[in-house]
């Protein structure tokens, strides 16, 4: 609950000019509601405006995509990028090609990413950007010609000192091979404007499994200094089945674990056994197919239609991969009673604020996305560096600087806590961690 009168003047003022997009209401609220005690703590705040300047974008770029379809048909899609904050160092965050894709889900997505940008402790501002685009059924000659036509507009707004996008839902390898290439065509310059790049120009080994790695690495220090406990013999339940999903699951199997489901947008598998994950890959990485596709190849497997039926399923810890808001109250209050100790999202905003309070209710330990799923820009942010110097790192350089980064965030987090009277509350501290550096650096920069 908003008391604090300046948060809630600001927060009065985001209602009014964005009354319109309910995620990012829902991202501000979280992040205000719990920055209550900063704010009382620091008046400087309030006297430099930083609220008010943290929750209104630098720049917002909205643009038309022009494209033709192998049938010879032009089709038109929206592009977007928003440029939300730039205090600690060049815009930075991924592109999401999807239908949902709107104004306020990538204001939403770049809000987030401010102060998930700061829990890395890299030098990188926040930003977000994507289409309405579905690569679904398209081919590659298609998806190739939309890229181009994306980043024929998008160039001109991007650059490695400005902002430096990367890959988000439905933004893979593929899709980042071809925005490079168009960049590099447009300006004439081999430069590390994009990260998520092929190993053979510019890309950084770990990459494609930071996310899901990175998660794992953050649930498993938040349990060993917590709970004294592991993923040693534990039960995960993980939605999804892109790359964060599938890199989750490679490492909880790793560390001890048994993961007994997946899903896409049509539904789940349930494997009691375990998920065998060269099928997945398979299904997924091989030739993009459906998820139903693993229980007819996998005895005793099951198939569910619908994908919130996932969190019915009994588990020790709960791993959500997919999308924004895809637990509510219901499934949460149905992983609780099917034994769930522990919630860590791999996705942006799984948990709907309803959710959020069963988790804290029933004193599960609940790592938010911002800075359990951090692991992908913080490699991100690796190969950045590795892009300036001209080198490139092994996969176990890479692997252990992010196992680095992410117990350092559970520290942070913890830390700022328990400075502000909520210890052990790893969604406050890493919301009260990531602001302060943030709005330190704006305070000091003059009201720009």
């Amino acid at each position: 609950m908003l008391t604090n009168e300046y948060v809630k003047r600001v927060y009065d003022q985001v209602q009014k000019r964005d009354g319109d997009q309910p995620e990012f209401l829902q991202a501000v609220y979280e992040v205000l509601d719990t920055l209550q005690p900063v704010i009382a703590k620091h008046p400087e705040y309030e006297a430099n405006g930083v609220l008010e300047r943290l929750v209104e974008p630098e720049r917002v770029v909205k643009f038309r995509v022009a494209w033709v379809d192998d049938a010879g048909k032009v089709q038109v899609n929206r592009g977007y990028r928003v440029q939300f904050n730039s205090a600690i160092g060049p815009y930075k965050g991924g592109l999401r090609f999807h239908p949902t894709v709107n104004e306020g889900v990538i204001k939403f997505l770049g809000f987030e990413q401010i102060l998930k940008n700061s829990l890395t402790t890299l030098p990188m501002g926040g930003g977000k950007g994507g289409s309405d685009f579905d690569p679904k059924g398209k081919s590659d000659a298609e998806v190739m010609r939309f890229c181009q036509a994306f980043m024929t507009e998008l160039s001109r707004h991007i650059g490695q000192f400005t902002d430096v996008p990367a890959g988000d839902i439905n933004v893979g390898a593929r899709e980042i091979g071809y925005l490079f290439g168009q960049y590099k065509r447009i300006r004439d310059e081999y430069s590390g404007v994009l990260t998520g790049k092929g190993l053979e120009f510019g890309g950084s080994l770990a990459r494609t499994e930071a996310t899901g790695y990175g998660l794992c690495y953050y649930t498993a220090e938040a349990l060993r200094v917590l709970k004294n406990d592991s993923f040693e013999g534990k039960t995960v339940v993980i939605s999804g089945s892109g790359n964060v999903a599938i890199f989750a699951t490679e490492k909880a199997q790793e560390l001890g674990a048994k993961v007994v489901t997946a899903s896409d947008s049509n539904g789940y598998v349930y494997d009691p056994d375990g998920i065998k994950l060269d099928i997945v890959k398979d299904i997924k990485l091989g030739h993009r197919g459906r998820i139903k596709e693993y229980a007819e190849r996998v005895p005793g497997a099951e198939y569910h239609e619908g994908c919130s039926g996932v969190w019915t399923v009994p588990c020790d810890i709960a791993l959500p991969c997919a999308t924004q808001n895809e637990i509510d109250e219901a499934s949460a209050e149905a992983l609780v009673k099917n034994g769930c100790k522990v919630v860590c999202e791999g996705a942006n905003m799984p948990s709907t604020p309803e959710a959020i309070a069963v988790y804290q209710k029933n004193g599960l330990l609940y790592g938010p996305a911002k800075a359990a799923n951090a692991g992908g820009v913080a490699v991100s942010g690796l190969e950045m560096s590795q892009n300036s110097y001209r080198l490139s790192w092994t996969f176990e350089e890479t692997d252990a600087k992010l196992k680095s980064i992410m117990e350092s965030i559970v520290a942070e987090s913890l830390a700022a806590a328990k400075e502000y009277g909520e210890e052990g509350d790893l969604m406050v501290g890493a919301n009260i961690a990531g602001f302060v550096k943030v709005a330190n650096a704006m305070v000091a920069q003059g009201i720009l």
